[in-house]
């Protein structure tokens, strides 16, 4: 999007509350870049204010002044936004063209107008089954294509719009809520307005989108309309007009919202892992799928490979195997789309370049046969069956419906004749499968489908970036919504557990710790705690929300004092801060309790080498090793606590084996040098110190190294003088 510094700047003076400075920078502005209505409505402006100021300085008392000022930064920003739109609109061709044609191809744009011509065409196509058959689809095709049109322009005259007056604001919320409007239309309507903020922010089209979200008894209206609000909050704005939050408030003390809006944020990182999970569907499911379905893709379409007649002979169990792992393959995408991946993304997005989404308004409309784009082209066709099966009940969004039906006619030519009789029967079907046809109309489909809508439109259309885009994470990101100011102090609070626990468990540490800053500290519990404590161990982050992980754990025991998980993570967080002996405290209790977990008496082991306890860590590693001969944490332990109890023969075995393995870990290597250098093998010790300083990632400074492991080489009887002579071997060679 064309941005402005001058204009951004002045609209940070309008939230500062600053608005002398705002009002004069403006007006410099606009005596370089003219807008006479703009320059007519701010001299107004400026006279109201010099009345407030002059009845100010005068020494009267005015209960009304605080008031006013807020209107009057009301009436700046205003201004100031819509000179920043037609700004917007002047420096963009392409902005520029469709502001002018759309306003070209019609010339009455009131409300009024755009409501009756809307009721209009729900009346005549109800009308029409009155008529005999042979007059109906042609009128009805005619229909189609005048209503088309018009909401197509009407599309692009709200996304170019400027800010809304109250009036218009109430006059479109009508529209949309009313019940002789086409529910295809509102849902239109919303996705318009909703553009429209994503750009700029005007506090009576975000009203008109709250009010749908909980007015509205359409459910897909409704879902639109709640990603509308949720993606175009602006917490800066929220400033300026503290409604905001107290609507925010209101939405998030309905308990069915608050699941929706818990439900929108995990939709929404599934959005942003389209990409991710189509590199896995690309790399390591698809051609799994085509070499187990004895088929192959040419530049000529798709190809059977024919069956090997001695196969069934010389390999009988390679059919049953393939087969077996084809249906891997197909359960593991379908569990992907049930999880919530939009697995159809990759191949859908390659199919957006047919004309019909050179407009903006197709990338949104809800998908119907009978649109003027489609109607008719696949008359005669075959695979009707199989083709109205998938847009019925097939789990894609309306603009991949789109996508599929143009492209259906370009593939059926390449497709085997055997495939297409399969289609005609309507037996065939598409990896991921259908879905439950109840599970089509429920909340959370409907709202997936939209925001898959919406991704596609950001991620492929040639002039996104005219758009500000919603799931831009380069910037303060709108997706994730749970980590946005406006929602403190809300009941949305009750939620933010289980936001985070979600984020932590698909690994997405970062958006985890944003939510959790977003808590109270008064609602702090023993969920935050843990979460919190979590985030802290798996990023290394020292602190989030104040606190840092031990504090977090400490805090999670008080409450629950038998909490194992606690347990473990205290441990863990203690050991971090070099608490060794209070982290095995820790790692016996939870050891005790459950003896079959080798995980918690290796810990305890680690932690008694780093006491220096070698020959208590010894007992517990010669059992681990005996269970697990093959594991090479257990190995790596037990060979340093040899080291450590000066059995350099016998570690020095187990570190031939460490190091032996096809990538050996760079610390294995560099502990077998110390082995080594303390059984006096110093040639082979110097051998493997220059190994490790050639390992990738590794920053070798022997002086330092060696300084910093001064008291265990001390106590293992190597001198200052051998630590300066090996530092010396190591460096000059």
């Amino acid at each position: 999007m064309v941005n402005n510094e001058a204009l951004n700047t002045i609209i940070g003076n309008v939230i500062d509350r600053q608005i002398g400075t705002a009002m004069a920078h403006l007006e410099n502005y606009l005596f370089t870049f003219t807008q006479p209505q703009a320059s007519a409505q701010l001299e107004e402006l400026k006279a109201d204010y010099q009345l407030m100021s002059d009845y100010w300085r005068r020494g009267f008392d005015d209960p009304q002044r605080a008031q006013l000022y807020e209107q009057l930064l009301r009436r700046m920003y205003v201004i100031t936004v819509n000179v920043y739109i037609r700004y917007f609109i002047n420096n963009s061709s392409y902005v520029k063209s469709i502001y002018s044609r759309c306003r070209a191809e019609r010339q009455d744009w009131s409300v009024a107008a755009l409501r009756r011509d809307m009721e209009t065409y729900v009346s005549d196509v109800a009308m029409l089954e009155l008529e005999p058959e042979h007059t109906r689809q042609p009128r009805r095709k005619a229909l189609n294509e005048q209503h088309q049109q018009l909401m197509a322009s009407l599309f692009d005259y709200i996304w170019t719009s400027r800010l809304w007056t109250d009036g218009v604001a109430d006059a479109f919320r009508d529209i949309l809520l009313s019940p002789t409007v086409d529910s295809m239309d509102q849902q239109t309507l919303v996705s318009a307005i909703t553009l429209s903020l994503f750009n700029f922010f005007g506090i009576n089209k975000f009203r008109i989108l709250i009010d749908v979200y909980r007015q509205s008894t359409d459910e897909r209206v409704r879902q639109r309309a709640l990603v509308g609000w949720v993606l175009s909050l602006h917490t800066d704005a929220a400033r300026l007009y503290p409604e905001v939050r107290q609507m925010v408030g209101e939405v998030a003390a309905d308990e069915g919202c608050r699941a929706e809006l818990a439900e929108l944020q995990m939709q929404l990182y599934y959005c942003l892992r389209a990409e991710s999970d189509n590199r896995i569907i690309q790399s390591e499911i698809m051609p799994e799928l085509m070499k187990s379905g004895n088929i192959r893709i040419t530049r000529n379409g798709i190809e059977e490979v024919d069956d090997d007649p001695m196969e069934d002979v010389l390999h009988p169990e390679l059919s049953e195997q393939r087969m077996e792992r084809l249906e891997a393959s197909m359960k593991r995408m379908t569990d992907m789309q049930r999880q919530g991946s939009d697995v159809y993304f990759g191949g859908f997005s390659q199919m957006k370049r047919f004309p019909f989404f050179a407009t903006v308004a197709n990338w949104f409309m809800p998908f119907y046969m009978e649109h003027p784009a489609i109607d008719g082209v696949l008359n005669g066709m075959r695979g009707q069956k199989f083709l109205r099966s998938i847009l019925k009940n097939g789990p894609f969004c309306d603009s991949d419906k789109y996508s599929f039906v143009l492209g259906y006619q370009t593939a059926i030519s390449r497709m085997p004749e055997n495939l297409l009789e399969m289609m005609d029967r309507g037996e065939a079907m598409l990896v991921g499968g259908e879905i439950n046809i109840a599970d089509l109309d429920t909340p959370a489909f409907i709202r997936r489908s939209y925001l898959q809508n919406l991704y596609r439109f950001f991620r492929v259309y040639p002039q996104r970036s005219e758009f500000r885009n919603p799931f831009d994470t380069t910037q303060m990101p709108r997706y994730l919504f749970f980590a946005n100011e406006l929602f403190q102090q809300t009941q949305l609070e009750e939620s933010m557990g289980e936001v985070a626990s979600f984020f932590i468990k698909h690994k997405a540490y970062d958006a985890a710790r944003q939510v959790l800053q977003n808590y109270r500290e008064e609602k702090r519990d023993a969920q935050f705690y843990l979460l919190n404590g979590t985030v802290l161990m798996r990023t290394h982050i020292e602190r989030n929300a104040g606190l840092d992980a031990a504090t977090c754990f400490a805090r999670l025991l008080e409450t629950e004092p038998e909490n194992e998980r606690g347990w473990a993570g205290y441990a863990r967080a203690l050991f971090a801060d070099g608490d060794y002996q209070g982290a095995l405290d820790y790692y016996r209790r939870l050891s005790s309790r459950h003896p079959e977990r080798q995980s918690y008496l290796l810990n305890e082991a680690v932690c008694l080498t780093r006491l220096q306890d070698y020959e208590g860590a010894l007992k517990l590693l010669y059992k681990l090793n005996y269970e697990a001969p093959e594991d090479l944490d257990v190995m790596r332990v037990l060979a340093w606590a040899l080291v450590g109890s000066s059995k350099y023969d016998q570690a020095a075995r187990y570190y031939q084996q460490l190091i032996a393995i096809e990538a050996p870990i760079a610390d294995d290597i560099l502990n077998y040098g110390y082995c080594l250098w303390f059984a006096r093998s110093v040639e082979q010790a110097a051998d493997m110190f220059h190994r490790y300083a050639g390992q990738e990632g590794v920053s070798f400074d022997a002086r330092r190294e060696f300084a910093t492991e001064a008291d265990i080489i001390s106590q293992h009887g190597v001198s200052d003088v051998e630590v300066q002579l090996m530092v010396d071997l190591l460096t000059n060679g």
